[in-house]
């Protein structure tokens, strides 16, 4: 039997579905090459733990940045290597299933395309992230409601509003998770005279970063390197500040979901009022991100189970449903024709 699989190549994490096994692949998009040799050292988790801390020639990248491709070469060489994990060559006629941004350009359909043709598939099909999203959600995305996704990754956030199989409205910012963590690295630099990496700005997001205030909070002990004097310094963050530091960034999810809602017809519009909306996305899950949404729109918001999965478990639904969903599919490329 060929091995279907369906791929959510995103900005932060690719998650792999292979027909009939569910989920193999959770690893972050990142890949550490040798820069004279172009060799490929690592991928996925253990490239991340290489990430700010490896000799000059060692590069670990992201080929991925605000959910679209950056370096070609690159992400075909990562997608080779996940075709390789899921048992995918030339040989095997697999099917392959890959989620993308609904704001994605025609060029950039090409090369996803094209990067998973030269990587092995026989059959490529392009799937929109909330479309997979909302049916790894369970929503109802074939009848005549309005069912509203908001996806945010690591690297852009959707919403969009599904309706009759289609998306009726969609709001897309290049802005996720990552430009969280940025946002806290660039308050701590300034505030404190300290420079940390994308690593511990993550984890001080993990930590105590929220949208919203929430119950219990607490204090973080922040270590970096101070840039005064260059040796490594300790501070404490408290919650407040780090809510202060990403507020550009929460607001601009809050106007996307406030400008989808303009666009969307009234009629859908009040399914959304007894429904409510979904979140969904490793950046969905920032505490109090689903209480600030519901206080700026009036409406009830939902986290989903399993956010960080969600869109690849829609996508995967689609490859055991293959002929009943396909008309869903974006795009296609066949390299046996």
């Amino acid at each position: 039997m060929a091995r279907d699989v369906a791929i959510d190549l995103g900005t932060a994490n690719t998650l792999v579905y292979a027909r009939g096994q569910g989920i193999t692949l959770n690893e972050p998009t990142v890949i550490a090459l040798n820069s004279r040799t172009q060799e490929v050292l690592a991928m996925g988790q253990d490239a991340w733990q290489m990430i700010g801390r490896t000799p000059g020639y060692i590069v670990a990248v992201r080929p991925l940045r605000g959910g679209a491709i950056t370096d070609f070469d690159i992400t075909q060489r990562m997608i080779r290597l996940l075709f390789q994990r899921a048992g995918v060559n030339r040989f095997s006629r697999a099917r392959v299933l890959i989620c993308v941004p609904s704001a994605i350009t025609h060029v950039e359909q090409r090369a996803v395309l094209e990067a998973a043709r030269r990587a092995g598939a026989a059959q490529t099909h392009l799937i929109e992230q909330p479309l997979a999203a909302a049916i790894g959600a369970g929503l109802p995305i074939h009848e005549p409601l309005g069912n509203m996704v908001i996806d945010v990754g690591g690297g852009t956030t959707e919403v969009a509003v599904i309706s009759l199989g289609g998306v009726v409205a969609l709001e897309a910012v290049r802005v996720g998770s990552f430009d969280l963590d940025a946002a806290i690295q660039a308050y701590v630099r300034k505030e404190y005279g300290i420079a940390i990496g994308e690593r511990t700005a993550e984890e001080i997001k993990l930590a105590i970063g929220s949208a919203y205030p929430v119950a219990d909070e607490w204090k973080a002990e922040v270590r970096g390197r101070d840039l005064m004097s260059g040796l490594p310094k300790t501070v404490m963050l408290v919650p407040e500040e780090v809510r202060g530091a990403i507020e550009e960034q929460v607001r601009a999810i809050c106007d996307a979901v406030r400008a989808c809602l303009a666009r969307t017809p009234p009629e859908l519009a009040q399914d959304l009022i007894l429904n409510g909306v979904h979140l969904v996305g490793g950046g969905g899950m920032l505490k109090g991100l689903d209480r600030r949404i519901a206080q700026e729109t009036g409406l009830p918001v939902h986290l989903v189970e399993a956010p960080l999965e969600c869109v690849v478990l829609g996508a995967g639904r689609c490859l055991e449903n293959f002929d009943t969903l396909k008309e869903l599919f974006m795009a296609r490329s066949d390299s046996g024709r």
